[in-house]
């Protein structure tokens, strides 16, 4: 009889139910499972059949004691468990089944709820983000024959692309429910293909609004212009205050440090954000420290008369709304203070501001040593044959910082088969076969890392 715990064997059970898990992920993608805040009416059919077809999958890949937790306003949240053997540590495997609306459909290269397989990838809404790493999940306990060196949780929600309910302290509020010596959530992958990463940092982020009103209404600009203070103007010069010629924020108070870890190559970097030919990468300093270890102010919008159609008027009132990305290790409320108090204090002409905060949350930096990290470092290396790098990602996960707090001693990796070209919440978003099978592999070799790594064994 093989042994399951046999690293080639595993290698072979995962390649051999990846035409299963293949098929799985078409059906998976296949329901139009499109969050929204609230859990409106109109999203529930399809949330809940993708929620019903995952039952099942765990079913069959071991889960036991498979439940729900239900909370007001959210899709039902899946659990269930593996007991752990005697002495074994326990991973709580987390995941999320809603996906991003497809946008416009005629950017598609194929229909966006219909898995498509083409040049070594699954094309379709949710293929990556993030229905293949639940599959991940399946497929890891399935090499295992439903039966791990380690106990297994599993918290598969339905609302995270909207806002999880599970942010706002739950973990904290109920660290039963996410009680584990390590924590895996699918919801992320490498940085390129053929290079296994551990996103070991997330930013937080910020919101504020700034608006400005100057005159009791529009004047013309004939008669006033040059005199009368103009609020649109009056906005964009106090935000424009918050960058240098260089394109580098200059907003006293919030962090920024190089990043030490992996990173895009410009010309990467380039290819990923599609900057126009001709155009500067802005900012100085490498990519990491402008995306993953500084801040980031953007503009997400301005109220103000469109060109189509705009009067010739001197503007009494203008707003904007500002997103700022925060150092992974600053508390996005400190970060919002700094950015409020530059605001407040510029004064264009001298013409004050008003300055509103909006909803923060903070970022996370995982810690990078301990019998779990040396195990899964060991076993996503193995499953790439590479040497695993770590990265960062400027995109906050609110939920993996609530977490942190909830379950401090845990373990917490962010990692799966989602590499950067994905696409995710775009058009012709995809999973790499291969990164997905790689990733599968790496899981299920993790479990058997962790268990002997935590009984201080070594191969």
């Amino acid at each position: 009889m093989a042994d399951r715990s046999d690293p080639t064997e595993l290698a072979h059970r995962v390649a051999a139910s990846m035409p299963q898990l293949s098929n799985e992920l078409a059906a998976l993608v296949a329901i139009p499972g499109v969050s929204e805040w609230g859990f409106p009416e109109h999203t529930r059919p399809p949330l809940l059949e993708t929620y019903q077809a995952l039952i099942p999958l765990f079913r069959d890949a071991g889960i036991e004691r498979i439940s729900s937790v239900e909370l007001p306003e959210t899709a039902p949240i899946l659990t269930g468990e593996i007991p752990a053997p005697e002495g074994a540590p326990t991973v709580l495997l987390y995941g999320h089944y809603d996906v991003v609306p497809a946008g416009d459909e005629e950017q598609w290269e194929s229909p966006p709820f219909e898995a498509s397989v083409r040049d070594g990838a699954i094309y379709g809404r949710g293929a990556a983000d993030s229905k293949s790493n639940l599959l991940v999940h399946v497929g890891a306990l399935r090499a295992w024959e439903g039966r791990p060196p380690v106990g297994v949780k599993i918290l598969i929600e339905g609302q995270e692309e909207v806002g999880s309910v599970l942010e706002e302290g739950y973990p904290s509020q109920h660290p039963d429910l996410f009680a584990a010596d390590a924590i895996l959530v699918a919801d992320g992958g490498p940085i390129r293909a053929g290079q296994p990463s551990l996103t070991v940092s997330l930013r937080g982020d910020a919101r504020i609004t700034v608006e400005v009103r100057t005159l009791a209404s529009n004047k013309h600009s004939g008669q006033y212009g040059g005199a009368a203070p103009d609020a649109l103007v009056v906005l964009l010069t106090a935000l424009s205050s918050m960058w240098d010629h260089a394109g580098d924020v200059v907003v006293d108070g919030l962090r920024r440090e190089e990043w030490a870890g992996e990173s895009y190559t410009d010309d990467e970097f380039r290819a990923l954000a599609e900057v126009e030919p001709g155009m500067p990468i802005v900012g100085t300093g490498g990519i990491g420290s402008k995306i993953w270890s500084g801040p980031g102010i953007t503009v997400l919008g301005i109220d103000c008369p469109a060109v189509e159609g705009a009067a010739a008027a001197v503007q009494s009132y203008a707003r904007a709304v500002l997103n700022v990305r925060v150092h992974p290790e600053q508390p996005a409320a400190e970060a919002q203070a700094a950015v409020m108090r530059h605001l407040e204090a510029v004064r264009p002409f001298g013409v004050p501001l008003e300055v509103a905060a909006g909803a923060t949350g903070d970022g996370f930096r995982a810690g990078s040593s301990g019998p779990a990290w040396d195990a899964m470092v060991a076993a996503m290396s193995a499953a790439w044959g590479a040497d695993t790098v770590e990265i960062a990602t400027g995109g906050a996960i609110p939920l993996v910082k609530a977490m942190s707090l909830g379950v401090p001693d845990a373990a917490m990796f962010v990692f799966g088969a989602t590499d950067s070209f994905a696409n995710i919440h775009g058009p012709n978003e995809r999973v790499l076969i291969d990164e997905w099978q790689k990733a599968t592999l790496a899981e299920a070799l993790f479990f058997g890392e962790l268990a002997r790594r935590w009984k201080g064994e070594t191969r």
